[in-house]
């Protein structure tokens, strides 16, 4: 089942849709009928579409990644892979929030706003979040339990938590062994291979009776909840991090794609656009992976192998377009107290958040998380997050699409130069043969 254009075509209506219906509503949020078609209507259709994704995410990474491994054949190119991987993310990362805290500094979207830091909000964000919430307990795991937390003790926990960098660890464990007993496991790589089509098969046929009024559920509520009235109150803010993820896409993996990939851009993004349309709607880089995979193997052309590493990896811990938002939240919230960040804290906070994006789940909001870190390592307080929380989900929506479209730009380009190396490769036999 392939990812055509008419799917493409009726998410984007989808999209649209929500978008204009969500406006509509959004100045009359505060009336019970709206309210009641928001959480019966738009929230029902958005959350079933949402949960048959997630539903199918464990399954697809951890018999991916198993194949992923395994089609790679020698634990050397698999090493070689990997390290080439986590290069490209890290540096992507540490350009993203480059460029967020350096077009914020120009912008300056938090000059003259410092009354903003006395809203209702900011103290609503204290009292619920950051005295004895999820968030506070989030920001005190260290980076050490970071890296020990990448092992699970119980695998069948991690599957249920969701936690997809344990998922991940140990995909990696079984590929490789089943690589090394290569003679005795035909029938195990053969179940995998089976499995692989029947969960693919469920999420196409998701995305294709679902997927569109899915997406205009998703993005109905977040308008109505939201809408513009917030985007005008925070404009330059808004404006800022969509001005730093389009700069980030089209420079940074416009240019990987069109000078590393050898291929073009406009041909990339045509071609990925189900993906990032579905990423838009959910704001969760996990639950659409399951279409990124689909989407760059049979519309992109990754090799299974490749893809099926890389993307995953990637859901996990390439959050380029969650960096964007915490370099320019970071540099806004500072202007909005009067601080001056010095140079080194504002590589402390590059550092702190492309390290910080490892290991952290790929659902909606999680940003919000990570940024609270980022603030305390540099002596802001957290607790004005709560001034941009209420347009954070309509961000949340564009960084989620930048986040795995550098996953499927860094799986062509590494899917490219394996083309390359196999071709030097049968240049040099064929002339060792003459």
């Amino acid at each position: 089942m392939k990812v055509g254009n008419r799917m493409t075509l009726y998410i984007v209506i989808g999209l649209i849709l929500g978008i204009a219906v969500g406006s509509i509503l959004s100045p009359m949020a505060d009336q019970g009928w709206v309210q009641w078609i928001d959480q019966y209507i738009f929230n029902v259709i958005g959350q079933l579409f949402l949960n048959m994704i997630f539903m199918m995410v464990v399954p697809i990474v951890f018999i991916s990644i198993v194949l992923g491994v395994y089609n790679v054949g020698d634990p050397k190119t698999l090493g070689s892979l990997g390290i080439k991987t986590l290069g490209f993310y890290l540096v992507t990362t540490s350009i993203a929030i480059t460029i967020a805290m350096t077009l914020a500094n120009i912008l300056d979207p938090g000059v003259g706003q410092s009354d903003l830091l006395d809203s209702e909000e900011v103290s609503e964000y204290r009292t619920s979040e950051l005295e004895g919430g999820e968030t506070g307990q989030a920001i005190e795991q260290t980076v050490d339990q970071t890296i020990i937390n990448i092992i699970p003790t119980n695998v069948l926990n991690a599957m249920a938590t969701d936690n997809m960098l344990q998922v991940i660890a140990f995909a990696v464990f079984i590929g490789i062994a089943m690589i090394s007993v290569k003679d005795k496991v035909g029938g195990l790589v053969k179940l995998f291979e089976q499995a692989n089509e029947v969960v693919m098969w469920i999420v196409m046929a998701i995305m294709k009776y679902f997927a569109a009024i899915g997406a205009f559920g998703l993005v109905a509520t977040a308008f109505t909840q939201a809408g513009f009235d917030a985007i005008q109150q925070l404009g330059m803010y808004f404006i800022c991090v969509l001005l730093a993820l389009f700069i980030h896409m089209a420079i940074v993996y416009g240019s990987m794609v069109q000078f590393m990939a050898k291929k073009s851009f406009v041909w990339f993004i045509k071609n990925f656009a189900p993906a990032m349309g579905v990423a838009f709607s959910t704001s969760s880089s996990s639950a659409v992976l399951p279409i990124s995979l689909e989407t760059a193997q049979k519309n992109l052309k990754v090799r299974k192998g490749i893809s099926s590493f890389v993307q995953p990896l990637g859901a996990t811990i390439n959050m380029d377009g969650t960096a964007i938002m915490q370099g320019v939240a970071t540099v806004f919230i500072a202007q909005l107290s009067g601080v001056d960040l010095t140079i080194m804290q504002m590589v402390t906070v590059v550092i702190i958040a492309t390290v910080a994006s490892i290991g952290t789940a790929g659902v909606p909001g999680v940003g919000l998380v990570m940024l609270a870190m980022v603030l305390t390592a540099v002596g802001l307080d957290p607790a004005a997050i709560g001034i941009i929380i209420g347009i954070d989900r309509l961000l949340d929506m564009t960084r989620t699409m930048t986040n795995i479209t550098g996953d499927a730009a860094i799986a062509v380009v590494l899917d490219h130069q394996q083309d390359v190396k196999e071709e030097r490769q049968a240049a040099k036999n064929g002339g060792a043969k003459a």
